[in-house]
This record gives C-alpha cells, structure tokens and sequence, in this order.
C-alpha cells in the first residue's frame, strides 16, 4: 500500500512547493512510483517541473469532468507523474462548499491511488481553506516546512491544533510526517534560536534533515526542474536526497508520530 503525504502550512513562502517538488523527485529517483498532486492554484508545483499548466488537472478530478487516469502527467523523471494545478482551481473552494461530503471529494477520486504509486505527495495551498481539508482527508500523513523565523512558531502551534480537529473530525488514520525545517541559515542566531525552540517544544515531530538556504534551491524553478536534475551537486539537492531517505526509513518503520501526543 502506497503512502500519500500533505506538505502543508498556512503560512506562505516557507519553502513547502519547493519541498514537495523536490522530496517528489528524490523519491522517484530511488526508484519508486510517485505522483505529486498539485492542488495550490498557484500551480507552482506544475511549472517547477516544467508541465504545461494549460492541461487539464486538479481542477477537472475535483468537478468529476476528469478520471484520474485522464488529468495524470508525465515529468522528465519517468517513476514522477503529475497532476497539475493551474488559476481556475482559485474558483474550486466555492464551488465545493455546496457539493456534498465536499471534504472528502478528493479522497473519492484518488479511490484505488494507493496500489498505483508508492508514494503520492500532495502539495497544498498556503492556507486551511476546502482544497487543504481534502488533501488531509486522503492523507496518511503530514510533513510541514517551517522557515526558522520567530512567527513561524506561533503558526505552528496552530496548524498543528488543527491538524488535532482534522483527526478527530475528518481522517483518524491522519499523523505528523515531521517538521521539516527551511531556508536554514547557520550564519544567523535567530535561525539557531528557532531551532532551538522548536526541539525544545516540538522535539517528536522534528525531523532530523535540515534544508538550508541555498541559491541553486531557487533558481530550479524557473528552468522547471527539480534541484537534482538542475543541480545535483548542490547543497540542496543533498540535503532533499537525505530528506527523501529519511521518510523512505520512516514509511518502513512506521514510526510517524501520532497526533495525540503532548506536544499537540
């Protein structure tokens, strides 16, 4: 059984598409079957693996204009598909509220999704808004990115709350993948200061992989590549490839943290 991972934050540019890109890649590159859903309107996840953003997608499967099958792309990593996102997905958050069971839609069309891939990644928009509830609802499990920065921290503290409300209410099977920690510059004490409080208080979610703030991270985008193949000798792309084992390691052990635990 495949596994589907969220990369979620309410919170916006803590590096979360340039996660999911890049833990996508990594983990296709070993060898196993991965589908990156982009379900962010802004469709940076589609564009950054360089997929034309003009072809039918998210938006499509969420109105049921689509099957799975029909809006699935093809990447430059061949175990990497794509569904991609593009603007008229913004219109989809209001159109689901008046369609029934309209948190779990997504969950309806990627029915079956578990015995195609290994790993599906799902990278969500920068808010708690219909399109992220349905991404946690088909969610085995959540990994956050969180750029060392002291308001990053009051902001975990409440996605993490909600995460609880979405457990209880929506997905039981829902945990925490981890906290991945971005944009980490060792040069600065806040960054240091953060990380500190964050294991302090958050010490089993944190995951032990740290990505740092590195120029080739992003400049990938724009040429519509993953770090690994723009840049494979780069910082970032060795701390996303360690990234990439350490949730493989986690996915076999089952050792993903339950919600339930105190630091919630």
């Amino acid at each position: 059984m495949g596994k589907i991972i969220s990369v979620a934050n309410q919170k916006g540019g803590v590096g979360k598409t340039t996660t999911a890109i890049n833990l996508a890649a990594s983990i296709a590159l070993s060898g196993k079957k991965v589908l990156l859903i982009d379900i962010d309107p802004q469709g940076n996840a589609s564009s950054g693996l360089g997929v034309d953003c003009n072809s039918r997608g998210v938006y499509e499967l969420l109105m049921g204009e689509a099957s799975r099958a029909e809006v699935i792309c093809s990447t430059e990593i061949e175990t990497l598909k794509l569904i991609p996102s593009r603007v008229d997905l913004t219109g989809a958050e209001i159109e689901l509220v008046s369609k029934e069971s309209r948190e779990t839609i997504l969950k309806t069309a990627l029915n079956g999704v578990r015995e195609e891939f290994e790993f599906v990644v799902i990278d969500c928009p920068p808010s708690l808004g219909l399109l992220t509830l349905n991404a946690l609802a088909v969610s085995s499990s959540v990994l956050i990115p969180m750029q060392c920065e002291y308001y990053a921290l009051q902001g975990l503290s409440h996605l993490l709350k909600t995460l609880k409300l979405v457990k209880k209410s929506i997905n039981p099977d829902l945990k925490v993948e981890g906290i991945l920690l971005t944009m980490f510059d060792s040069r600065t004490l806040l960054a240091s200061q953060v990380k500190d409080q964050v294991q302090k208080y958050f010490s089993d979610f944190l995951l032990k992989t740290v990505i740092p703030r590195n120029v080739r991270l992003s400049e990938a985008p724009s040429h519509g590549k993953p770090i690994m193949l723009y840049a494979g000798r780069s910082r970032g792309a060795d701390s996303y490839v360690e990234l990439a084992k350490e949730i493989i390691s986690r996915s076999k052990t089952d050792e993903r943290t339950s919600l339930s635990g105190s630091a919630v």
